[in-house]
C-alpha cells in the first residue's frame, strides 16, 4: 500500500505575526529557501510522490513557488478557509489519501532525519505497521504532545500539552500511520469534538502496543513556529546542517 504525504501548513501562524499578514508562515525564509523546500525535501528524499498541502488563504503563494512538483509527482492544493483545527484540516486532505498509508507532517517542523527506509517498510509491509512518531528530550515539552513512560522506560500513552509534563521526552511534528488512520480519526473526533488533537490518534496506537518511537538522537528537530526558532534554524540552514534538496 502506497504511503502518501499531508503537509499541514495552515493556521493563523500568529506566533509569527505581522510577516503571517501577508504571507504563509512555510514561505518565511530559512537562510536562503523557504521553510517549505526543508520540509518538501525530507518527504521527497523520504520516496513520497504524492503529496497534498494544506494551507489558508496563501494556498496560491504555495502552489505558485512549490508549482506542479518534481517529474513523477502529484501535488494536491487545499484550502483551509477558516483554521478550525487539525482534524477539520486532515478532512480537507481525505479525499486525496484515503486509499494510503499516511506521513501527516506540520510544516513547522524541520528535522535531519531521514524516513525512506520507514517509508519504504510501510510501503511493503502485508499487515498493517501501526505508527511512526519522531521523539526528542525537551527542556519545556508543555507545548508538545508529552509521553508517559512506564515503569521499563517505555511509552504507554500520551498527553498533549500538558501544564505538568509527565516526562521531558516530546512527541509530535511528523508522523507515519498505516490504513487505520482514518477510522481512527472518526473515533477521536466523535468523542473529543473541538477538542480533538493529534495525540488523541497517537495514543490509541500506542494503548495497543502499534506504535514504534524514532528518536531524534544525534539528529536534528526544529519547530519553526516562532521567530526564535526561525532564527535559530536560519543559522543552521546557513552552516548546512539542514537539507531541503529532494534527494541526497
Amino acid at each position: 500500500m502506497t504511503v502518501k504525504a499531508i503537509l499541514v501548513a495552515g493556521g493563523y501562524g500568529s506566533r509569527l505575526s505581522p510577516f503571517t499578514h501577508y504571507t504563509q508562515k512555510t514561505l518565511l525564509p530559512l537562510f536562503d529557501r523557504p521553510v517549505i523546500d526543508y520540509a518538501l525535501g525530507t518527504i521527497r528524499r523520504a520516496g513520497i510522490k504524492d503529496i497534498t498541502i494544506i494551507s489558508n488563504k496563501f494556498v496560491g503563494q504555495i502552489a505558485s513557488h512549490v508549482g506542479h512538483g518534481l517529474a513523477g509527482e502529484r501535488i494536491h492544493y487545499v484550502i483551509e478557509e477558516e483554521p478550525l483545527g487539525v482534524a477539520h484540516a486532515l478532512a480537507l486532505a481525505r479525499p486525496y489519501n484515503e486509499d494510503a498509508r499516511v506521513m501527516v507532517y506540520f510544516s513547522d517542523n524541520i528535522t535531519t532525519l531521514e524516513f525512506e527506509a520507514h517509508v519504504r517498510a510501510f510501503d511493503e509491509a502485508d499487515e498493517p505497521p501501526g505508527c511512526l512518531l519522531i521523539a526528542r528530550e525537551e527542556a519545556n515539552p508543555e507545548a508538545f504532545g508529552v509521553a508517559v513512560l512506564d515503569a521499563n522506560g517505555g511509552i504507554c500513552d500520551i498527553v498533549e500539552k500538558p501544564s505538568t509534563p509527565p516526562s521531558n521526552l516530546a512527541i509530535g511534528g511528523i508522523y507515519m500511520f498505516d490504513e487505520f488512520f482514518w477510522d481512527y480519526l472518526d473515533e477521536a473526533v466523535a468523542v473529543k469534538g473541538d477538542g480533538f488533537s493529534i495525540s488523541d490518534i497517537t495514543r490509541m496506537y500506542v494503548k495497543q502496543g502499534n506504535a514504534e518511537v524514532l528518536s531524534v538522537g544525534k539528529d536534528t528537530w526544529v519547530d519553526c513556529g516562532t521567530s526564535e526558532s526561525l532564527l535559530q534554524a536560519s543559522i543552521m540552514a546557513r552552516d548546512g546542517k539542514l537539507n531541503p534538496k529532494p534527494h541526497r
